[in-house]
């Protein structure tokens, strides 16, 4: 089968809700993250033959096509098309897998492939919310065949958080613990300048806004829970998120046409599902399957990026597969740097990409619980 290989990843900084690019259009997000991405690969943008954006809530200044229209607004060429993907917070994780299925089957050399987010403009939920007018309070209540399946209970991500919590006995101390090691790993990794060459300004603002140096285990301890008697606090899920970013995915042919050199190779990418109720334990099986896949196990994996969306969602996993947390989310994830949940698959693979370079490992695994119970595996070999 053709290879597929990262030729070079880029994002944004993540901006905090109604920071730094809460006023940015997604388009304009979008197109940032592309023209680095060009700029920094010196490829002939007429030569792409797709861009696969992740975004979710795609209405307002994200519907109508983000992908094509970020693309578009990059000034970039007519004949390039585009198209949206929502698996939700996998859009663009699943973005990069739709890219390199296409150079593999060999319809396609070069792909631009990412995701775009602004969740201070688009609040999350708003597609489902806007349903609402329409008269339907949720995507499934209405549905007589999922009520059939799943009768009517509460689908939500905070519901399974929670559920995660209680049956691996996880308690409200230890998620506490795990959040507050993401926020150092974050502001270690800010200090060191291990983000710098991901990431490309957007005006004067350069620096991920999310970890916090004030937060403390006192201060943590005093939230109050998302729900009466739940173990989950604010400190303990994801931070909603503003940022962008963008790989160029390239086959063999393409390498060799124009010159490039590529920083990684595709070695594995899959999805699986499990139950949408719970929602949030799909990495579990997932991964199991990608190792039964590729003959893999845990100790040939350098670096693994697991989606902090909830910390008893990366907990829970890395019990189960025992994964040592010393190779998971070394620079901090999503409870710190936060989840601009349709660029989120795109932020964390760049920042693999750039630290298996930096600490000269040669595999990276990447997984991320999705909405519908489901989780999208990447491995990368870093050439």
């Amino acid at each position: 089968m053709p290879e597929a290989y990262v030729v070079d990843a880029v994002r944004t900084p993540v901006g905090r809700r109604g920071g730094s690019l809460a006023g940015v259009h997604s388009a304009d997000l979008g197109a940032h993250a592309i023209r680095a991405l060009v700029e920094r690969t010196g490829i002939d943008p007429g030569a792409v033959d797709d861009v696969v954006f992740g975004c979710c809530d795609t209405i307002g200044s994200q519907a109508g096509d983000v992908a094509r229209t970020a693309w578009l607004v990059a000034g970039l060429p007519d004949h390039v098309p585009g198209v949206t993907v929502d698996r939700q917070c996998g859009s663009s994780q699943q973005a990069v897998h739709f890219a390199a299925q296409g150079v593999m089957s060999g319809t396609a050399d070069l792909v631009v492939a990412g995701g775009v987010q602004n969740m201070s403009a688009i609040p999350i939920s708003s597609a489902m919310v806007v349903g609402q007018q329409f008269g339907f309070s949720t995507p499934f209540a209405e549905s007589p065949g999922w009520v059939a399946r799943y009768g009517d209970q509460e689908v939500s991500q905070f519901r399974s958080a929670r559920m995660i919590a209680e049956k691996w006995g996880l308690s409200r101390a230890a998620l506490e613990e795990f959040a507050l090691e993401s926020h150092r790993r974050a502001l270690a990794a800010i200090d060191a300048g291990r983000f710098s060459r991901e990431i490309s300004p957007v005006g004067e603002f350069s620096v991920d806004e999310g970890p916090r140096r004030d937060t403390t285990p006192e201060k943590m301890a005093g939230l109050k829970p998302l729900e009466e008697g739940s173990p989950i606090t604010a400190a303990v899920a994801s931070q909603i998120s503003d940022g962008a970013g963008a790989l160029l995915i390239a086959s063999e042919k393409a390498v060799r046409e124009h010159g490039l050199t590529p920083r990684a190779r595709v070695r594995h990418i899959s999805v699986y599902g499990a139950d949408p109720v719970w929602m949030l334990t799909a990495p579990i099986p997932a991964t199991q399957r990608a190792f039964e896949k590729t003959g893999m196990s845990v100790a040939d994996i350098d670096l693994f990026e697991c989606n902090e969306a909830f910390a008893p969602v990366v907990l829970a996993w890395m019990r189960e597969l025992g994964v040592p947390h010393e190779k998971v989310n070394v620079n901090g994830g999503g409870i710190a740097l936060g989840h601009p949940i349709g660029a989120t698959g795109a932020r964390l693979m760049t920042t693999l990409v750039h630290e298996l370079e930096r600490s000269r490992g040669r595999y990276g695994l990447q997984v991320m619980c999705e909405g519908g119970g489901q989780a999208n595996v990447t491995v990368l070999e870093r050439l």
